[in-house]
């Protein structure tokens, strides 16, 4: 098989240029390009897109294991966003049925995207059907709309789509200035297919089943649980080794991990770390920090401490427990506090 590369550069910038690559398949580069010509994306008034081009496909840069039958993950790195990873800082997975794949996560650029597609294609020619996003943070959507070039359904939470439109170009900014020229072209993915319920997607004599939560550690997180082998992908509500990020609600939080879990799962790929942890043993690091960010604060509000003060003491003693501690935690007491002190 073959795949359509064009180069990109930045207008009035010949030498900030990046390799992309167009989702098309095709047995010979005539209709490889073809189909290239139809589907090119947009690439924006930014950029200058050079002639394409037809290579042999390669494989991809991102290492997948097959941890069930069907179901391959890969582990991101425990890091923060940086022009070395391109955004591969979050777990990723697919599930392959009958008829067709379905990838969890996408990475927090495009290039990263483009290596979840060439991964996927190494292992099935089947058509990749839908994208689904686990929530709202930048660095598990940028990839997506690689995928949904592809042919996938763009799926998420009621409220990704809201609450992508409203922070759309903060989130492009700030991963353009954190990953530098291998960030190009990234988009925030914008045409979501929401999930108000509980809902059941077939791939082909295999469901998954997708779970929209309250507002825990976003606003908009959503559980995949594969019936087949009962794995269970918990996005950002599951962290190991990597500090957890408070951006919804702490009680919020506490609840749903009381409620995940039904059916139990044989295995859970947090959207971070791992990738596989058993259940309900995986979830009792973040517990115990979100049980320990809970009643540390609310002993700091009973005690009349000012949020400057109790951001400098909640929490410290789970300091050696986590990777990234210094950069979440203390925006992570800021949330906290900011809930409980109206209980």
């Amino acid at each position: 098989m073959f795949e359509i590369l064009t180069s990109l550069c930045l207008v009035g910038q010949p030498d900030a240029c990046q390799t992309r690559l167009v989702p098309v398949d095709g047995p010979d580069c005539d209709i490889a390009l073809a189909r290239a010509a139809e589907l090119a994306p947009e690439w924006g008034a930014d950029f200058v897109a050079g002639p394409p081009e037809c290579t042999a496909r390669r494989a991809s840069r991102l290492e997948f294991s097959e941890i069930a039958p069907g179901v391959y993950v890969h582990r991101g790195e425990v890091a923060d966003v940086a022009p070395e990873n391109l955004g591969d800082v979050v777990n990723i997975g697919f599930v392959i049925g009958r008829d067709s794949v379905a990838v969890i996560d996408s990475g927090g650029s495009r290039a990263i995207g483009e290596e979840v597609y060439l991964a996927v294609r190494a292992i099935t020619p089947k058509p990749i059907s839908h994208i689904i996003l686990t929530h709202m943070h930048p660095d598990h959507v940028f990839g997506a709309t690689v995928l949904a070039e592809a042919g996938a359904e763009i799926i998420g939470h009621r409220k990704l789509g809201q609450a992508l439109n409203a922070r759309a170009e903060t989130y492009e900014t700030n991963f353009a200035r954190l990953i530098g020229p291998g960030f190009s072209a990234s988009r925030t993915p914008l045409a979501i297919t929401p999930v108000s319920d509980s809902t059941v997607i077939d791939l082909g004599t295999r469901a998954l089943t997708l779970v929209p939560w309250e507002t825990a550690h976003s606003e908009s997180d959503l559980t995949v649980f594969d019936t087949a082998t009962a794995t269970l992908f918990a996005g950002d509500l599951l962290f190991d080794e990597h500090s957890p990020a408070l951006d919804g609600s702490l009680l919020g939080w506490l609840r749903v991990l009381d409620a995940m879990g039904t059916p139990p799962p044989a295995r859970v790929v947090p959207g971070h770390g791992g990738p596989v942890l058993d259940w309900p043993e995986g979830g009792v690091a973040v517990r115990r920090y979100l049980e320990t960010l809970r009643d540390e604060t609310r002993i700091a509000v009973a005690d009349g401490l000012r949020l400057s003060e109790a951001v400098a003491t909640v929490g410290k003693g789970e300091a050696d427990n986590w990777h990234l501690f210094d950069l979440f935690h203390r925006r992570n007491v800021t949330a906290a506090f900011t809930e409980l002190e109206w209980e």
